[in-house]
């Protein structure tokens, strides 16, 4: 699938009176599009847009009005809050007064990925609290904002699980408890294993690492987990600072390189996951010998 963008979006982001921070454009993030701005106070009408829109407010509390006539409601909703806009919906809204927001725009094939393939209506929500949502999508713009090309697994990984907190906590009609997990057969893993381990220096979706398993990406992040005790990206991780210390430990590579050629952005990158994952450093395992 090709990366979302702006013209998958409500229109909302194209207005004069916003002011972009940074967003997850040119990211290659399929399945997503995430946006960081202020936004000024207006007043407008959008046309249906065929992703689902999730607001959260990073200021406020800011009164927001949504729908025309008798069916309006308005609330002041609080820093914090939640916006959701399902697909194919025109919306009326106005926002009264300045406001800082991170938008993320979720495909429709997302959301059925969270459901095991059936369709999900979601409600309009105006001001909902959802804690789990929330620190979400603060994860998704941090990762946004700061990016690393091997953090994709990652980007995967919370666009799963933040779909998945859409479907169980905002659909319109209960959703039906997933399966429970069986996890991946002996024949998967190891497939799914030796496509991390060929492509250990390359950003890998998770969309890659299902096919490998003949799965979705739900079924496969949920089989995978169930299997190994780990999601995709801390398994990949782990993967990649073991071949770093085996080549630190019995090779002479600069430590940029070692970091480079098992997946890792940089030095400082393979620094920080040693030291946070193995309570060391690069320079010190390549001592140690």
């Amino acid at each position: 699938m090709a990366e979302l963008g702006l013209a998958d979006t409500l229109g909302i982001l194209r207005q004069p009176g916003v002011e972009p921070q940074h967003s997850s454009a040119g990211l290659g993030w399929d399945h997503l599009y995430l946006s960081c701005q202020k936004e000024q106070p207006y007043h407008a009408r959008f046309e249906p847009a065929p992703t689902h829109l999730l607001i959260l407010h990073l200021s406020g509390p800011v009164t927001v009005r949504r729908g025309q006539g008798p069916k309006a409601r308005s609330r002041a909703v609080p820093r914090g809050g939640l916006f959701v806009q399902p697909a194919g919906r025109t919306l009326s809204v106005e926002l009264a007064g300045r406001l800082e927001t991170v938008h993320v725009y979720l495909s429709d094939e997302a959301l059925r990925e969270a459901n095991d393939g059936r369709p999900v209506q979601l409600s309009e929500d105006l001001g909902a609290v959802d804690p789990l949502a929330e620190q979400l999508v603060l994860a998704l713009a941090g990762v946004a904002r700061d990016w690393q090309p091997s953090a994709r697994t990652y980007v995967d990984h919370l666009a799963g699980m933040l779909a998945a907190q859409l479907v169980r906590r905002h659909a319109a009609a209960p959703a039906e408890p997933p399966p429970g997990p069986s996890g991946l057969s002996d024949r998967q893993l190891v497939a799914v294993r030796e496509l991390m381990e060929e492509r250990l220096a390359e950003a890998l979706p998770i969309a890659d690492l299902a096919a490998a398993a003949s799965l979705s990406r739900s079924q496969f992040t949920r089989q995978f987990r169930a299997s190994t005790g780990q999601s995709p990206h801390q398994y990949l991780l782990a993967l990649r600072l073991e071949q770093a210390c085996r080549m630190l430990r019995t090779g002479s590579a600069p430590i940029g390189q070692v970091a480079v050629e098992c997946g890792f952005s940089h030095q400082e990158h393979l620094t920080r996951a040693m030291r946070a994952r193995l309570g060391t450093t690069p320079a010190a395992l390549r001592r140690a010998g």
